[in-house]
């Protein structure tokens, strides 16, 4: 007998990935967790019946994620992490040699958990000394911290369940509040074709706070369309001005992210750029 997975991902579309073994199926305190390896994409984190991770296309989204940012700014000390709990962004932000502390609060500490378990390649980050993880409300977190962090990463899930506030005003205000004052944050914002809505109202709430924003673009293939964005906002450093060294990124173990990705990124199909004009 042959067992898939499926996810809707509207109410008319969706993906299937046939699966080779179930390797955890748990209802945590915040949201339904499981983890099946794959025939196509290898082992998959999903929550609340979404592809959250796959071991196959993983590096698209966490490398897109940390290094447009922290390319950017010229000396992110301190960085903060807002969910990432299978610890993808933590891996990547690690690889800036002028990053001395990673902070990553994720609300579900059963996400670090089995992604430790099951996942060890995309979290093998965890024990590096300059990371420290804190299991609690990365809203609360911010609002809490003022002027501590020169790069804030929101990496959440959909804006649904615990993830909903993280996509509110009142949070980007609060990481505007939480950054010193040259500091850069992005966040990841969906996709354009079945979330137009939500990424314009994030770029309009971006915009009224932050002097500079930027919105950006990769594919990720078990992402809603594959198009998947991300919207920076800046105190200071324009992605698109400042000068990448080229040299450090080549040198950088990456897959996706390189210097021309940089710029190239910004570059945004027509019916995308118009959402944010």
């Amino acid at each position: 007998m042959e067992l898939w997975f499926n996810e809707k991902q509207t109410e008319t579309f969706g993906i299937t990935a046939r699966i080779r073994e179930t390797l955890v199926v748990e209802k945590t305190e915040f949201q339904d967790l499981a983890i099946v390896d794959t025939f196509e994409f290898g082992r998959m984190l999903l929550l609340d019946g979404m592809v959250m991770t796959t071991i196959k296309d993983e590096f698209t989204y966490h490398e897109m994620m940390a290094h447009p940012v922290l390319s950017t700014h010229p000396n992110p000390k301190r960085v903060l992490i807002v969910g990432g709990g299978d610890g993808g962004v933590v891996r990547e932000t690690l690889k800036h040699p002028k990053v001395e502390k990673v902070v990553l609060v994720d609300i579900d500490g059963k996400v670090i958990e089995y992604s430790k378990k099951y996942l060890p390649e995309i979290s093998c980050g965890y024990s590096n000394p300059r990371v420290e993880v804190i299991v609690g409300d990365g809203f609360m977190h911010i609002h809490e911290n003022k002027n501590q962090y020169d790069v804030v990463m929101v990496d959440s899930t959909e804006p649904v369940g615990p993830a909903v506030p993280l996509f509110e005003r009142g949070f980007f205000q609060g990481i505007y509040e939480a950054l010193k004052e040259d500091g850069m944050f992005v966040a990841q914002t969906d996709n354009p074709w079945f979330k137009a809505e939500l990424i314009q109202k994030v770029n309009k709430d971006i915009k009224q706070i932050f002097p500079i924003t930027r919105l950006y673009t990769a594919n990720v293939p078990t992402y809603p369309s594959g198009l998947w964005t991300f919207q920076m906002g800046s105190k200071k450093y324009d992605p698109l001005t400042v000068e990448i060294d080229a040299e450090f990124i080549n040198e950088m173990d990456t897959k996706y992210y390189t210097a021309s990705i940089h710029k190239a990124c910004f570059v945004l199909p027509r019916f995308v750029e118009e959402l944010v004009k």
